[in-house]
């Protein structure tokens, strides 16, 4: 559009520049000329410099489309260049910098990427969007900056509270800090929406287990044969099922060792 606009402005304004005359006069003033000769140069820079513009906005824009095909083909260091091209030459776009973030992302920079936030608050009329709260939320997550992730969660939650994702996060987050009943809590509201999210199921039996209720966590686990769920995800419940089936199986026997030692005690 910016090219097809350039063109046309540019041809309107060569057909009014030639159409500038003299009336009522057989001869042409050398003023009037000189004056279309300095109308035509102006026009051709005006030219030249839309043109540039438009040249660095598909070479900006071409950064991008290779960007994002740099991250499907998991070519993080040239997705990390491309973007970051596309961010220098035009660093007034937002999605060029979803695409950097992105990057930067998948490549485990997670520190970096959250030096970007001013920009994206910027762009965005000083709040994030859901898209890029999140991301945000799971690099301050694997930072353990467990009191950075709750903020930006509560935000995408009252935005839009069907959202599982922001939710499992949280409960995640409530989980490396030991507050497990808010992670419960967390837990238990995302599989009152969405009773077959995954990770939140193995959140709610990572809770139980945790907090040494191995019987109510494969309860949690067992529930699962009545919702759909993928064979992968299947697998996962069954390895965790037989993880936890031990531990209990060594709690049980560590329990009756210790009742034994105390009635050997009580009877010396």
């Amino acid at each position: 559009m910016k090219t097809l606009s350039l063109v046309f402005l540019a041809l309107l304004g060569a057909k009014a520049i030639s159409g500038l005359r003299a009336e009522g006069q057989a001869n042409e003033p050398r003023g009037l000329a000189w004056i279309r000769g300095l109308l035509y140069a102006a026009l051709l820079a005006l030219a030249v410099l839309g043109a540039r513009g438009v040249g660095e906005d598909l070479a900006a824009q071409f950064y991008f489309w290779a960007s994002q095909d740099n991250l499907a083909h998991a070519q993080m260091g040239k997705a990390y260049t491309n973007a970051l091209k596309a961010v220098e030459m035009r660093p007034g776009v937002l999605r060029y910098w979803r695409a950097l973030a992105r990057s930067k992302f998948s490549a485990q920079q997670f520190g970096s990427m959250l030096e970007d936030e001013p920009a994206f608050k910027s762009l965005s009329g000083g709040r994030l969007e859901a898209e890029d709260a999140l991301r945000f939320a799971f690099a301050h997550f694997f930072l353990a900056q467990y009191d950075q992730v709750i903020p930006l969660t509560e935000q995408i939650i009252r935005e839009n509270r069907y959202y599982a994702e922001p939710y499992v996060l949280e409960g995640m987050a409530y989980m490396a800090e030991k507050k497990y009943a808010e992670a419960e809590r967390r837990f238990l509201g995302v599989l009152q929406m969405f009773p077959s999210q995954e990770d939140a199921v193995r959140g709610l039996a990572e809770v139980y287990a945790l907090t040494g209720n191995r019987a109510r966590a494969l309860a949690v686990l067992s529930e699962t044969d009545k919702f759909a769920f993928s064979p992968e995800a299947r697998k996962r419940f069954a390895d965790l099922k037989s993880l936890y089936a031990a531990g209990s199986a060594r709690g049980e026997s560590q329990a009756e060792r210790e009742r034994g030692r105390l009635t050997r005690n009580q009877k010396e």
